[in-house]
């Protein structure tokens, strides 16, 4: 069971932000998307979920081509995590967690086995207490959770987040890198954007590097995040050691 990108190519504004990347996701595993600023990351999630399509090259969900699939099956399939946490409306935790559930509801609204999900989902990622809070009162890193939580309630196969790192303090980091890792274990495939480097050394199975829309390295991440690697990528020195539990950890020391 795979995601896979062959030659996928994608101008935006003028600019090429994707240039022909090919790319093999496996469900079951955490693969994390490294690379610097306008590196193509954000641009290779949205063409993996349909938001934008491709100038050139193909996207296959377990071996069917991504534009055949039928959007309320691809909606059931895919959960997607943007990287900004907006909401437009006034809603309550509970109710925008329950959205999750839209692409599997049946004719009569939702039953027990939506309300598992919910719940389950609310768990997990710490904003059970916040059920009825309205969403938009919420600080950036309780709104992201909650927003996190609406894409678990789908309980899809892939789950793609765009930096769900962002405004969480370190307790709610780990929290979430351990979901993630959770929902790797039970078999989906996990997709997601990072920009510390030992967070996704630490959750990843797989790294993927991108630099100017191009893949500069793809595989585990003791292969993928050495000092030539980091220096290539991001134009840095750095430091690779091991704490005294054998956790690796890399520091950036200058610019290359």
């Amino acid at each position: 069971m795979s995601l896979i990108t062959r030659h996928l190519s994608l101008m935006l504004g003028g600019t090429q932000v994707l240039d022909r990347v090919d790319t093999c996701f496996e469900r079951g595993r955490v693969t994390a998307i490294l690379g610097p600023n306008g590196a193509g990351k954000s641009s290779l999630l949205s063409c993996l979920v349909g938001l934008h399509l491709p100038d050139s090259g193909t996207v296959d969900l377990d071996g069917t081509s991504r534009a055949q699939i039928y959007r309320r099956d691809l909606a059931r399939r895919i959960g997607y995590l943007p990287q900004t946490a907006d909401v437009h409306w006034d809603v309550d935790v509970e109710t925008l967690v329950a959205l999750g559930r839209f692409p599997h509801r049946g004719r009569w609204g939702a039953n027990d086995a939506d309300r598992t999900a919910i719940a389950a989902a609310m768990a997990a990622t710490d904003v059970t207490g916040l059920a009825g809070r309205i969403v938009n009162t919420l600080s950036g890193g309780e709104r992201g959770r909650a927003l996190l939580a609406r894409v678990l309630a789908g309980t899809p196969e892939w789950l793609l987040a765009d930096e769900p790192l962002a405004s969480l303090d370190p307790a709610h980091q780990l929290d979430v890198l351990d979901c993630l890792r959770s929902i790797a274990r039970q078999g989906a495939g996990v997709i997601v954007v990072l920009h510390d480097l030992n967070q996704a050394a630490r959750v990843a199975d797989e790294v993927l590097l991108m630099r100017s829309g191009r893949v500069i390295a793809h595989g585990m991440p003791d292969a993928v995040l050495t000092p030539d690697r980091i220096a290539e990528t991001y134009g840095v020195s750095a430091f690779v050691g091991h704490t005294p539990d054998g956790q690796r950890f890399l520091i950036a020391t200058g610019r290359a």
